[in-house]
């Protein structure tokens, strides 16, 4: 069955629009800045990751910035591979401040030398991230 004109030129129009001018939520924005935070850190993209802390960061209370660079190199130089696997994941923005939203994760992580790990460790995390702009940045890190 032929298609019509109009029907082409309806598909044709859906297409170019689904791709372009549309602007992500703060929530999907929220969920893409998780996943890149995941993808730079097995990437082992210690400048990137640092692109994503909030100026104000801060781990478990107490470290910062050069605590965060000082970690990942090690651990980056340690294995040749590092994996984050997210068992699970839940990305909220706050109800009563939409300028912050929150990661809880149940997280494992893993380092090797090959394709066998060397290294596995279970942790169980919450992100707080403060948007700045339109950006979300990671301002506090904790986990047990």
């Amino acid at each position: 069955m032929p298609v019509k004109p109009i029907g082409l030129a309806l598909l044709l129009s859906f297409a170019l629009l689904s791709g372009c001018g549309v602007k992500d939520t703060p929530q999907a924005a929220l969920d893409k800045e998780v996943q890149q935070l995941q993808d730079n850190l097995e990437a082992k993209k210690t400048s990137a990751v640092m692109d994503q802390l909030h100026p104000e960061f801060a781990a478990q209370q107490q470290f910062d910035h050069d605590w965060a660079k000082r970690t990942m190199t090690l651990m980056f130089l340690r294995y040749k591979n590092v994996k984050v696997i997210a068992l699970t994941k839940d990305n909220k923005i706050d109800p009563t401040y939409s300028s912050k939203g929150y990661t809880d994760a149940q997280v494992a992580m893993t380092g090797a030398e090959g394709l066998i790990p060397d290294s596995a460790r279970h942790y169980a995390v919450r992100l707080e991230w403060w948007r700045d702009g339109d950006d979300w940045k990671l301002a506090r890190l904790s986990w047990q």
